[in-house]
């Protein structure tokens, strides 16, 4: 027969047990999400860039169109 310190030692290495899985899930979710959010970081980066380069075209677009506007004096006194 087991005494009473054996089963309540039991118990609680059974607790242990099962905090020691859920911990271990834990690190798995956070390593997962660590990784997710890196992989939005570079996205979001890249789109960025992606911006810049779209409003430098969208600059020499307008010098251009302002040259042309002064060229066919479509201006209006500006």
């Amino acid at each position: 027969m087991r005494s009473v310190t054996e089963n309540v030692e039991n118990l609680i290495l059974e607790r242990l047990r099962h905090i020691d899985d859920r911990l271990s899930n834990i690190e798995g979710d956070v390593r997962d999400l660590k990784l997710r959010v890196t992989v939005v970081e570079e996205h979001l980066g890249n789109m960025v860039l992606s911006i810049s380069g779209l409003n430098a075209r969208m600059d020499r677009f307008d010098e251009g169109l302002t040259r042309v506007e002064r060229r066919m004096d479509l201006r209006g006194g500006e």
